[in-house]
């Protein structure tokens, strides 16, 4: 499968004509027309990716943290099913990312989209679901054009007259794609079969008009429309109407309420239900209403609106456990002569709540932002603290992405909130713009597009929430103001980092960049492209499922995935195994156990399949979480029927980069496991021929 490979010629692009205008106009250095983004970018940090002859390695040393702390939400895929990863919100994931072993950027074409696949999320059996032409897919993203695999279009198969609303989709237990859509429904989709495989054509089995069903219940007409929606873990689907920006002045009408899940498991069952009966709203005051996603957690639904955050539970109607009430100075715009033109997205708190299993926490919109906790049982407002209080003169705060919030259940939670203001249209203050409508258009502010993140606000900082003796304690951890990121920032508990796309200010350079969790140090970028169309559209980061891709959507329609080269075949260098058949996964010691390996994990678990292959071909897997002696390491293979087995010691060996064997290993240390297998092998877990598929892990 061919690929575009722009770990070096992504550095030879040119500089497009309204790049330089919009540098000149940012204030930034404007380089010859003719120049190209490899001489126009100042001296790389020893992180970077260089432009060499040969790609050279600067793996980062793994500092795995615990894996997060989310109760299992029985109606939602085991998977990183949503926009936010999880029902918690926590922008976080158990899966490994990229950490700069012999790492490439490569690309998928968009050719029928209006844009590079945005709101990426997976189902439980690996497949990318995203928006499509106004619907929704399951699509290829690792394709030299991305393919798409099955779809539902609310146009071709529905009459269209709406679209589906991507960024609060999310992934059920059975893999059914859950959506709202512009005109107030919600609708189930089933994607593939009872094997996986994926349909071509999607099937329709629920469709509700939540916001008829929500006026009937209310005895009065909505104003505002259907903005979100979640399963909670007795599987009612709680929804909130609202928008982007929610004026209290505009008095419009919202409400807040769930479907019971008698009502939907009756639908899917092709029975009547009764929404009178089974649809329960909390109305809300007029011009109160949702800006962004739900959270569920065991103890029920959260839900922030623009003035007041609520846990409800269902409990045959809706049961408003607490209300907890909170300020803003209100809708954020440019100022004349600011060095932005854009604004906020929000009128009140402007990220998603996101919880662990004892707090609730979100930021305000006062001046300076606050970042609140709340006990998830009481709703008592238990920390606060200012963040990003400390900016340069002329920048104002809007935390409008969901904060990743990190408990690593030992009493501390890292919240790393960004700084997003800048990037919002300023034209959302219009009376007549409905701000529930998610277009590129109708969001974002224009010179920021074309610009690029000159136009945007600096700030990233993280704070830690501690539990004490006599309560809870906030204290900002780090604090970077020299980084302008709307990407919402993604954290690997995998390998401890965390990752963005940002462009550099000095150069223009749009890069990947990797912060330290520990310290927010910027331990890894590497450059993309200083075209201004690079610009990653707000829309975020995402983690493939594979242990080895970091997509970004760019507005160049082009979708980036950052790789490492962490496995190659040493007899035969010059033949590239395809990344896109290569996965790292973190195997758990029960998981391990269960699959018949004994001692203690070691290792991720490294899988490769290769094409083409000789009778015995040696594979070599590229690590560096190894220490103590390799005498003390077993290998272990799974085979056919699933079960792990111990590889004859003749078969593998552990080298330097060189390939001489060594004994004592050193943790940050980049080595190679390398193996023998044989085509249709007890290991080989490929029935073609002259192709072989391992998937290997050490033990202690």
């Amino acid at each position: 499968m061919k690929k575009r490979n722009i770990i070096h010629s992504a550095l030879s692009l040119s500089l497009t004509a309204a790049l330089c205008l919009s540098m000149a106009a940012c204030g930034g250095t404007q380089p010859p027309a003719d120049s190209s983004a490899a001489s126009a970018a100042p001296a790389q940090p020893a992180a970077v990716q260089p432009a060499a002859e040969e790609p050279t390695s600067t793996a980062l040393p793994v500092k795995a943290l615990h894996p997060k702390q989310v109760d299992e939400n029985p109606y939602m895929a085991k998977s990183d099913a949503n926009i936010h990863h999880d029902g918690y919100n926590t922008d976080s994931t158990d899966e490994i990312l990229p950490l700069g072993i012999y790492p490439e950027i490569n690309v998928s074409y968009e050719k029928t989209n209006a844009n590079a696949s945005p709101a990426i999320y997976f189902d439980s059996y690996g497949h990318a679901v995203v928006p499509l032409l106004g619907g929704i897919a399951i699509r290829d993203l690792n394709a030299e054009e991305t393919k798409t695999l099955g779809y539902f279009s609310p146009k071709k198969h529905d009459g269209g007259g709406y679209v589906i609303q991507s960024s609060y989709t999310f992934l059920d237990s059975e893999n059914r794609i859950v959506c709202p859509t512009s005109n107030n429904h919600v609708l189930m989709l089933r994607a593939t079969d009872e094997s996986g495989n994926v349909l071509p054509e999607f099937e329709k089995v629920l469709d509700i008009d939540i916001k008829a069903a929500a006026e009937a219940a209310l005895g009065k007409e909505l104003t505002q429309n259907l903005l979100s929606v979640v399963f909670d873990y007795d599987g009612n689907l709680w929804f909130a109407t609202g928008g982007f920006r929610i004026y209290p002045q505009r008095q419009q009408q919202g409400v807040i309420g769930y479907i019971a899940h008698s009502a939907i498991d009756a639908i899917l069952n092709g029975e009547q239900a009764d929404l009178s009966k089974a649809v329960f709203v909390h109305e809300l005051t007029p011009g109160e209403g949702a800006e962004n996603g739900i959270a569920a957690s065991k103890e029920g639904a959260v839900i922030l609106t623009n003035q007041n955050c609520y846990l409800l539970r269902a409990n045959n109607g809706v049961e408003a456990v607490w209300c907890t009430p909170y300020e803003s100075v209100g809708a954020k715009v440019s100022g004349e002569g600011d060095k932005t033109t854009g604004g906020g997205l929000a009128w009140g708190g402007g990220c998603s709540p996101t919880l662990t299993p004892n707090l609730v926490l979100f930021t305000d919109n006062q001046d300076p932002v606050n970042l609140l906790a709340l006990d998830m049982k009481t709703g008592e407002v238990v920390a606060n603290t200012p963040v990003l209080d400390d900016l340069p003169e002329g920048y104002q705060v809007a935390v409008e992405n969901s904060a990743i919030v990190y408990d690593d259940g030992e009493g501390t939670v890292s919240t790393i909130v960004c700084n997003w203001f800048g990037a919002g249209n300023a034209g959302l203050a219009d009376p007549n713009n409905d701000s529930s409508i998610q277009s590129y258009a109708n969001i974002y502010d224009m010179n920021w597009l074309t610009k690029g993140n000159c136009m945007i606000a600096p700030g990233v900082e993280r704070v830690d929430t501690v539990k004490t003796d006599s309560g809870y304690e906030m204290k900002s951890i780090w604090s970077r103001n020299d980084l302008s990121d709307t990407s919402i920032l993604k954290l690997s508990t995998a390998t401890g980092y965390i990752y963005g796309y940002v462009q550099n200010l000095e150069s223009g350079m749009w890069q990947y960049i990797i912060l330290d969790f520990e310290t927010g140090e910027t331990v890894f970028t590497m450059d993309v492209s200083n075209k201004y169309g690079y610009n990653n559209m707000a829309i975020g980061m995402y983690a493939g499922n594979s242990g080895n891709a970091l997509y970004c959507p760019t507005g160049y329609l082009e979708l980036l995935r950052l790789q490492d080269r962490f496995v190659y075949l040493p007899e035969m260098p010059y033949r590239k195994v395809d990344l896109d058949k290569a996965a790292r996964n973190v195997l758990t010691q029960a998981q391990f156990e269960q699959d018949g390996g004994e001692g203690t994990v070691a290792s991720w678990r490294n899988t490769a399949t290769v094409e083409n292959v000789h009778p015995n071909t040696t594979i070599a897997f590229r690590m560096n979480d190894l220490s103590g002696s390799t005498s003390a390491l077993t290998l272990y293979a799974y085979g056919a029927d699933g079960k792990l087995a111990e590889v004859d010691p003749a078969l593998w060996s552990i080298t330097d980069e060189d390939g001489e064997a060594v004994t004592e290993l050193t943790a940050g240390t980049l080595y190679e496991l390398r193996v023998t297998v044989a085509d249709g092998g007890a290991f080989d877990l490929s029935e073609a021929e002259k192709e072989i598929k391992i998937s290997v892990v050490l033990a202690k």
